[in-house]
């Protein structure tokens, strides 16, 4: 078996260990036989996407992020929406989810418009949220406490159009108020979770390349079981962490 991974913007966005992610999908992929090829797209390319099964992209500063904006708007973002809508699957953090909305209205006042993947749109605010995040989201047919950290001022709302990733147990999410994280749309996912997302939570990474094995052979394709104990034993070591230190800062003490 084989997937073809796109890693958009590497140069630019890619903050708090965002290339995890990409290293992490290759990993879990070597050690089940499956050959990847990746594909590193920058601004201003025009290689095709059409062939691409996974796309990664992750969280950058303004300047970066202003460039993105203007290259999405500029064909990539087309091809996108395109390549989504044909079923390849998209993982996008933070700076590189807020452009997959309708727009980012910076705290300048700057309007950077999206390409409407997600119906969902983002603010500046005056707040920024930083911190480990715990998120309950849904797998296929079951439940599983994802584990991240955040750290953006930006506020994202989601329209009808579009159901968040998860539910926020512990952190803020989306923007602190309606306890959303994420968007999806089809197999495309925002998050604002760094850290990187995908080595601390190898059933998601597993998720998203189930999808893109769908997408690849249309059909589904059987994942051959991995030894995660590790994986799974750290991921739960953060989270009694990060509600002990919670329950610590509200003055309930266990």
């Amino acid at each position: 078996m084989r997937l073809t991974i796109c890693y958009l913007y590497a140069s630019g966005m890619n903050i708090y260990g965002d290339r995890g992610n990409v290293l992490t999908l290759i990993q879990r992929c070597r050690w089940r036989g499956i050959d990847v090829r990746l594909i590193e797209r920058g601004v201003g390319e025009r290689s095709p996407l059409n062939d691409i099964d996974l796309f990664v992209a992750g969280g950058g500063q303004d300047r970066d992020q202003i460039a993105v904006s203007r290259d999405l708007q500029d064909g990539t973002g087309a091809a996108l929406i395109e390549a989504v809508e044909n079923g390849a699957v998209l993982l996008a953090i933070c700076g590189t989810y807020q452009l997959l909305g309708q727009y980012f209205r910076t705290g300048s006042g700057e309007v950077l418009p999206g390409i409407g993947m997600f119906d969902a749109w983002t603010v500046a605010g005056s707040r920024r949220f930083i911190g480990d995040v715990i998120v309950r989201v849904r797998l296929e047919d079951r439940e599983v406490e994802l584990v991240g950290f955040e750290n953006h001022s930006g506020q994202t709302f989601l329209g009808p159009g579009t159901r968040p990733l998860g539910q926020v147990l512990i952190g803020a999410g989306n923007n602190g108020t309606d306890g959303c994280e994420g968007a999806v749309h089809r197999n495309a996912f925002g998050s604002y979770l760094h850290g990187p997302l995908l080595p601390k939570n190898p059933d998601f990474a597993d998720h998203l390349l189930r999808l893109a094995l769908r997408h690849r052979y249309r059909d589904d394709v059987p994942l051959a079981p991995l030894d995660d104990r590790i994986e799974l034993a750290a991921r739960a070591a953060m989270i009694a962490r990060i509600r002990q230190r919670g329950r610590v800062r509200s003055g309930v003490r266990a």
